[in-house]
Order: C-alpha cells, then structure tokens, then sequence
C-alpha cells in the first residue's frame, strides 16, 4: 500500500512537471522576446501569427464582448475629451494597476499556498492580518481572481477606447489560460480535497499553482508588449 501511494505520488509530480514545461513553453512563446523593448519586425510576426489564433479562440464570443465595451467606452472618450483621463493614464494606467495585484497578493498568495504545503499553515504572521496562513491563503488569492476579472474588463475599454481591436493579441491568449487556471485552482480544493484522493488533489494545486503564475507573469509580459506595439 505505501510503495503504491509513493508511486502515484511520484507519476503526479511527474504529470505536473510535465504540463508546467508545457505552459512554460507556451508562454515563453507567447510573451515575445523582451517585454521592455519596443518590438521588431521579428517579435511583430509572431504577434501577427498569434493575433490570427486568437482571432480564431475568441470568434464565437468577441461580438457579444464588445458589444459590452461598447456601453463603456463612450464614457471614457468623454473623460478623455473633458482632459479628466490624460492619454498615458488611459495607456498604462490598466497595466500599472494589474501588475500592483500581481505582485502584491499574487505572489504573496502563492507564498502563502507553499507554506501550507510544507505545513505551516497554522501560523499566524504579519502578512494574514490575525488569520492562519491556511485561512488566508484563499482569501488573498480569491481577492486577486476578483481584481483580475474586473480589471480584465477595464482592459478591454481601455483598449477600445484608444482605437485599438480587442481579442485579437497574446495577451487576450495569456488572458484566457490565466482566467481559466484560476477558476480551475479555484474549484480543485472544493471538489477534490476532502476525497480519497485528497492528497494526490493537494499536489496538483500546488504545482498548478506555480505554473499559474507563471501563466499571469507571461500575461504582464505580452501586456507590456503590446502597450508598446501602439
């Protein structure tokens, strides 16, 4: 029974170690060279190449969420118009923000996830605000999927507003895979923590977490990259 659950134990490191390379990959490929160099004709064709991908993954739905922008933006060019929003607020100021929840309570969150793994999740320290760790983990990365999806959507009219087509970048790719990770991560604890293979689930999370954050670091990077392409 134990050499069993060592060798299950093993195949799911295995699997997660697997599938973190594979989204490395992706990601690698889909944030582009350097982030914070203005891009070249090279890093333009692959956004080119990826652009027509998400053309394809977001057709179905891009008519609908733009609809939705479209109540929004109107609002924003009043601002703009009235000077209230300055052009470079309107540029960065959704990039600014999301990298603030990224690197405040995205890497704090999955700080915390970590330390529940190596069993410290009943401390209490500065960083929980009187909880446990355990008890803060979900709440500070539950907080972050929020400011994600709201900010997502502000992303989107910003984008609009400034003239530009949505849905149709790396970063709406990256975007994607973020959002469904998170809601995946968000689900497993609930769905399969209290099984019988509750211990196997809890491995998983852990390793899927990381590649998560992986994912949302890619993200700010295809972000970068295409606050820089306009």
């Amino acid at each position: 029974q134990p050499s069993t659950k060592t060798s299950k134990d093993i195949s799911i490191r295995t699997m997660m170690h697997r599938l973190t390379s594979s989204v490395l990959l992706l990601t690698a490929s889909l944030a582009s060279v350097n982030a914070f160099v203005s891009p070249t004709s090279s890093s333009l064709a692959v956004m080119s190449s990826s652009s027509m991908l998400s053309a394809g993954v977001f057709d179905g739905v891009k008519e609908p969420i733009q609809s939705y922008v479209d109540i929004w933006t109107p609002m924003f060019h009043t601002a703009q118009d009235a000077g209230l929003a300055p052009d470079f607020l309107l540029h960065w100021g959704h990039a600014g923000a999301m990298s603030m929840v990224l690197l405040s309570m995205g890497l704090i969150g999955s700080y915390m996830g970590w330390q529940i793994r190596l069993g410290n999740g009943g401390d209490v320290t500065a960083l929980t605000l009187g909880d446990t760790i355990r008890e803060a983990h979900p709440k500070i990365i539950g907080g972050a999927f929020f400011f994600f999806l709201l900010g997502g959507q502000g992303g989107l009219v910003l984008l609009d507003t400034q003239g530009q087509s949505i849905l149709e970048s790396p970063h709406a790719l990256t975007a994607l895979l973020s959002v469904l990770l998170l809601g995946s991560q968000a689900l497993l604890p609930k769905l399969a923590f209290a099984s019988e293979n509750g211990e196997q689930a809890r491995t998983v999370h852990a390793y899927l977490g990381s590649a998560t954050m992986v994912v949302l670091f890619a993200h700010m990077a295809t972000g970068i990259n295409l606050g820089l392409s306009f």
